[in-house]
């Protein structure tokens, strides 16, 4: 069985093969980031991304994500997936990325 950890690594490695991606630390985690910007994360086995307003909020709305917490408050944006899927997680991250490199 293939662990979060490992899908969330796969899908890593395929967004640092593109321009302007590079990894980084914060929030206690390896993270993320586009043109110095954090985007991604894994945290707790949850995949951890930031996107619009608009879509966080119908994601959380529908089951899909929950709102992801720092220090005990709701980070704005930040959406934490605990259902692992490769495919939806990859087009979260590219979304993530294009939302905060654009």
């Amino acid at each position: 069985m293939i662990t979060p950890g490992e899908v969330y690594e796969e899908l890593a490695d395929e967004q640092l093969a593109r321009p302007g991606v590079s990894l980084g630390r914060a929030l206690q985690n390896e993270v993320l980031k586009v043109n110095g910007k954090i985007f991604a994360f894994l945290n707790r086995d949850r995949l951890v991304v930031k996107l619009p307003r608009a879509r966080a909020a119908a994601m959380i709305d529908a089951g899909e994500a929950v709102a992801f917490e720092s220090g005990g408050r709701p980070m704005k944006e930040w959406v934490a997936v605990g259902t692992v899927d490769r495919d939806h997680w990859r087009a979260l991250m590219a979304d993530a990325r294009g939302y905060v490199g654009g």
